[in-house]
């Protein structure tokens, strides 16, 4: 999957093999959007079309309750635009790579792209600047990511109707969270971390001004810190 001479067919394959470990995130973020927009004022038709053409995850999940409150246009437009604005730091960073390309390829890769292919995009061109065929590693890792995406947007849209309307988008909402968290937890630091924040959380849920969610956010990152620290020392003794 990564020869020594890399065609454009290896290099695409080794896209898809660099992004598959992160598709279940891709594709819960991708349900938990289906779910809120069928949730929020849009119809099936709308729910569908918003998924296929504007594939922006946060930026559905930010103006899907503005749209639902019958925000101004300009304030939708706005708060899009707003959270998509590190796509412009994303093309400044990935336009060195693709000098010579034409227009209408950097538009469909530009619109396939998303947050976890750039950053596995850029950790390969740092890892190996001179390796050829960067154009077919980024289409592996994004069309994967967007077929993922629309896949699990479709799941979301489907399940969106047998979800009781009283949950809305309070439910939705956990299940994005829950997407974001389950991936990281990868050792006994983030474990214990959000371990803690949790409870802390339940504890506080009543407090005033939401200082209990300030008191989790600090209690799991100290917690994270202190675990980690652990580790590392107790690592540090074992090695002679």
């Amino acid at each position: 999957m990564n020869p020594i001479h890399p065609t454009p067919r290896s290099e695409y394959l080794h896209g898809i093999k660099m992004v598959a470990p992160s598709m279940i995130a891709t594709g819960a973020w991708g349900m938990v959007t289906g779910v809120a927009m069928l949730k929020s004022a849009l119809t099936l038709t709308q729910a569908l079309g918003m998924t296929a053409f504007v594939y922006a995850g946060s930026a559905q999940l930010a103006v899907v309750p503005l749209i639902a409150a019958s925000a101004p246009i300009w304030v939708i437009l706005l708060s899009a635009t707003v959270i998509n604005l590190r796509f412009v730091i994303y093309a400044a960073a990935l336009a060195p790579h693709f000098r010579g390309v034409s227009t209408l390829k950097k538009l469909g890769l530009g619109y396939l792209s998303g947050d976890i292919s750039f950053v596995i995009f850029m950790q390969r061109v740092h890892a190996e600047p001179e390796r050829a065929y960067a154009q077919q590693f980024l289409l592996g890792c994004t069309s994967v990511s967007w077929l993922v995406w629309q896949l699990g947007s479709l799941v979301g849209i489907i399940l969106a109707s047998q979800i009781p309307d009283r949950w809305g988008l309070d439910f939705a909402g956990t299940l994005a969270l829950l997407a974001l968290v389950i991936p990281i937890i990868r050792d006994r630091a983030a474990a214990a971390g959000v371990a803690v924040t949790a409870v802390v959380a339940i504890i506080g849920a009543q407090w005033p001004l939401r200082l209990g969610v300030i008191a989790a956010a600090a209690a799991g990152i100290a917690t994270s810190m202190l675990v980690e620290s652990y580790v590392r020392h107790a690592a540090r003794k074992v090695t002679p």
